[in-house]
């Protein structure tokens, strides 16, 4: 079966511990939709942000009208601009009322199978995606979604450390919530 023919993943991949989430997302196929065009883009990179008990988590304040999307429902989009230009996207996990969300911070594209361009880093992912705050709040297990996940059967070895610039979060920088495909060359140096 064709990736374009795939279904989005179920809301139910989402209602699950955000670690486990986050981890099962390395390999699976991003899908966008826009303008007549469709672009795919192959996971690579991704960070767990484990809610108000995370100091590194936007969700460590309670939900704050930045941060409500990640109170549930899950598997919606939540997207936040970083130094004031750069967007980033997270797909909201756990149970209804329960915080957590994961970060995709780098992605393989597949426009060009025989050359899949790197999309290191969240803000060229999501530029590359066209992906903006206009999108915060997209369900990504419906179909018709201009943004959905689908799985192709792709396994990829995982790798786990640190997260990326979080050293404010005490602690909680040091936990072990980075996940990646080791070796690839879209992760993040």
């Amino acid at each position: 079966m064709k990736v374009e023919e795939l279904p989005p993943l179920p809301r139910s991949f989402y209602e699950r511990p955000t670690t486990l989430v986050a981890r099962e997302l390395l390999g699976k196929v991003l899908v966008r939709r826009f303008e007549q065009v469709e672009l795919r883009a192959r996971i690579v990179e991704v960070e767990a942000y484990l809610g108000e008990r995370d100091q590194a988590s936007h969700a460590r304040r309670g939900p704050t009208p930045r941060a409500a999307i990640m109170f549930g429902p899950p598997g919606r989009l939540y997207v936040y601009l970083i130094y004031g230009m750069h967007h980033c996207m997270n797909f909201v996990c756990e149970t209804d009322g329960v915080a957590g969300a994961v970060l995709i911070r780098a992605a393989a594209a597949l426009d060009d199978e025989t050359h899949p361009r790197a999309l290191s880093g969240p803000g060229k992912l999501c530029a590359h995606l066209a992906i903006a705050l206009a999108h915060k709040g997209l369900d990504l297990t419906a179909r018709e979604s201009e943004l959905v996940v689908v799985d192709d059967g792709t396994r990829p070895r995982i790798a786990a450390s640190r997260r990326v610039g979080v050293e404010y979060a005490g602690a909680w920088a040091r936990r072990r919530l980075r996940f990646y495909v080791p070796g690839h060359p879209s992760v993040s140096r």
